[in-house]
């Protein structure tokens, strides 16, 4: 399709948008009276306005059934957690089987940590990427230390080449090759949370395995956002937050994988607790550990209903939109992005540059842009001008044309004000 930088093109492209109702199904900041163009759903999610019903429903069970809201409310509490099952399956490409809700982002992951990292003496070094998100950073050196390794020899960071902006796959299949035998895991964010850039999680699982090491993947940044399908690229575990692309509230519950094949295998360690037990005898307060078969196993506490209500709000949204649906409109909006961006980077003599993957298959929703000779005054006056938009430091913003809420239309409109607040 030839773009054209025009507020009618843009409003055409809507009117072809088989999503742009659901706009219309979310809570929008204003500013200066009006809806904010909104580009940060890859740090915070809006809120679906069907969102309160589910709270108010839980609160009304809690006010009139109290503790019998477990087994009598609506959606009864003691297995709310299996509503998810089904829907989350598809949106990460699982068996309902392999995937549930629990704790938090970090949390999940090292408590699958305690299962997939077990380290020995000829075999303990884990493989991330290069200027990960900090809370991994953090989460992978206190788990090589807390096994008594020193972070600089066991941890393996893949770096971006000189003066390139993302990480080359063959770098990253090169280096697991390298380490061979003494690689333990794994364990990279599957979109990187600065750059936008999708990595191939199918050839990178495949390769880790071939050296007999686990990989797991960190989907903060790829879960209801990029076409996923852990069950067939033979992942091993996953996790991912549900507030970012997924809209379920801030700091709100997790969602992990664990795949099958490890369902049954009772040498692998992992961190009990009451919930993670057969539930057919979970009353029962056996003495002795036996977990259900299943993701589920690896729960420890009884969920947050509170908190998962607004997940279940979201992703119930996602069954019935579907993720090929989302994902044809996510690349026709970011490109059309890109597009707008370019449009004017020529007509204010190129001050900016876009550091994300043109490669369609190594991006997602996010396009990060450089701006070479901006600072920090032109983020606020977008913000100040209605466009909720990320700064990194030095000069990046992050740039997030999320399908269920942004029209193109935003899009024309943004390039507009980002041309007035460089040339002002």
């Amino acid at each position: 399709m030839t773009f054209k930088n025009t507020k009618e093109f843009a409003l055409e492209l809507d009117q072809l948008d088989v999503l742009n109702s659901y706009k219309k199904e979310f809570i929008f900041p204003k500013v200066n009276g009006k809806d904010v163009i909104y580009f940060t759903g890859n740090s915070l999610g809006l809120q679906p306005k069907r969102t309160k019903s589910y709270v108010d429903e839980v609160m009304n069970d809690w006010a009139n059934l109290a503790v019998e809201g477990h087994f009598y409310a609506e959606k009864p509490w003691w297995d709310y957690h299996e509503r998810f099952a089904n829907p989350l399956s598809k949106i990460v490409g699982a068996l309902p089987s392999e995937v549930t809700v629990m704790n938090t982002l970090t949390v999940n992951l090292h408590l699958l940590m305690v299962t997939f990292y077990r380290p020995t003496p000829k075999r303990y070094k884990i493989i991330c990427e290069a200027k990960a998100f900090p809370s991994d950073q953090y989460m992978i050196q206190s788990q090589v230390q807390f096994h008594g390794y020193d972070s600089s020899d066991a941890i393996i960071e893949i770096h971006r080449r000189e003066g390139e902006h993302n990480i080359r796959l063959e770098d990253v299949l090169s280096k697991i090759n390298e380490v061979g035998q003494e690689l333990a895991l794994v364990l990279i964010g599957g979109v990187n949370y600065y750059t936008g850039q999708v990595f191939d999680m199918k050839t990178i699982t495949e390769a880790g395995h071939n050296v007999g090491a686990f990989v797991g993947w960190d989907l903060a940044h790829a879960a209801g956002n990029i076409k996923l399908d852990l069950h067939e690229w033979n992942v091993d575990f996953a996790a991912w937050c549900s507030y970012k692309y997924m809209n379920s509230g801030p700091g709100n519950a997790s969602g992990c994988f664990i795949h099958e094949k490890h369902h049954a295998n009772k040498d692998l360690h992992r961190f009990a607790g009451w919930w993670g037990h057969n539930k057919e005898r979970r009353f029962k307060m056996e003495p002795t550990f036996d977990p259900v078969q299943g993701a589920e196993g690896w729960q420890i506490s009884n969920l947050p209903i509170l908190s998962l209500a607004p997940y279940l709000a979201s992703v119930e949204m996602f069954d019935e939109i579907g993720m090929n649906v989302l994902i044809e409109k996510r690349d026709k909006i970011t490109a059309y992005l890109e597009f707008v961006l370019n449009e004017i980077s020529n007509e204010v003599n190129g001050t900016f540059e876009i550091i994300t993957p043109k490669n369609q298959d190594e991006r997602a929703c996010q396009l990060s842009v450089y701006l070479h000779g901006e600072g920090r005054s032109l983020f606020e006056y977008l913000m100040k001008n209605g466009v909720i938009t990320d700064w990194r430091e030095p000069n990046v913003i992050r740039l997030a044309p999320v399908p269920l809420y942004c029209s193109f239309e935003d899009m024309y409109d943004f390039g507009q004000i980002l041309k007035a607040g460089i040339l002002k």
